[in-house]
């Protein structure tokens, strides 16, 4: 397994928000994360990628085989880690272009990439300063393919975004988890969606119904997805069980 999450459980502040949580991600395969707001969707990611303000108090989380439960972020990004927030910050005189040089490469490979995400024109501004919900997005996939991680977190990559550009950063997503191949594929995912538009970009292997900090079911993520726009999230938990 690539990741395995054991009896993990997470809390903010004084507040236990994960309980008990089991999930475990193959090399190559791609899961989806449902769930309503507060429900602690993205409670998960952030532990996963060691922000401190989630403190875990029980379980274990392994990434390659290693124990990450107590490592910092920085060694977890150098391991491939990576994340796309949902509402990342804006970082005032940091231009965009300086940012994605320090993840190295050839300026050509660069310069591809800024090309297929129609981000050329926002290389000399700030990160994310003034940015439309669809440009930040970008700017977060932009990272992330530079970055090159083995485990791919995305927290909403539709949210906010309008048509044009969904299917932008719907194809991104596709390139970044190595749809395209049909072997020896590496890199996997754990994607938070709401509107469940970016399953119509990409296929998923395996849905998870989190509720109160409890992952209530498992099973295929298009059918739990029909499950909860026509009868309800605690329809769907009842139903896949």
């Amino acid at each position: 397994m690539l990741l395995e999450i054991s009896n993990l459980s997470v809390a903010v502040g004084d507040k236990e928000v994960l309980h008990g949580i089991n999930l475990t991600i193959d090399q190559g395969e791609t899961h989806v994360l449902f769930g309503k707001n507060g429900s602690g969707k993205t409670s998960l990611l952030m532990a996963l990628m060691g922000f401190s303000n989630y403190r875990i108090t029980g379980g274990q989380i392994r990434f390659k085989d290693r124990d990450i439960t107590l490592m910092p972020i920085n060694e977890r990004a150098r391991l491939g880690i990576g994340m796309s927030f949902q509402r990342p910050p804006t970082l005032r005189g940091v231009k965009t272009k300086d940012l994605i040089r320090t993840f190295g490469g050839r300026p050509e490979d660069r310069e591809k990439e800024i090309s297929g995400l129609n981000m050329a024109t926002f290389m000399d501004r700030d990160v994310n300063l003034g940015f439309s919900g669809g440009e930040i997005k970008k700017s977060e996939l932009l990272q992330l393919i530079l970055q090159d991680p083995e485990l791919i977190l995305l927290d909403e990559p539709e949210s906010g975004v309008d048509l044009e550009n969904i299917k932008i950063i719907g194809r991104s997503i596709k390139k970044l988890l190595q749809k395209h191949l049909r072997r020896q594929r590496i890199k996997s995912g754990l994607i938070i969606t709401h509107t469940g538009l970016i399953l119509n970009y990409l296929e998923a292997d395996m849905g998870h119904l989190l509720l109160d900090g409890h992952i209530r079911c498992e099973g295929n993520p298009r059918e739990m997805f029909e499950t909860i726009q026509t009868a309800g999230y605690e329809e769907c938990a009842r139903c896949q069980r």
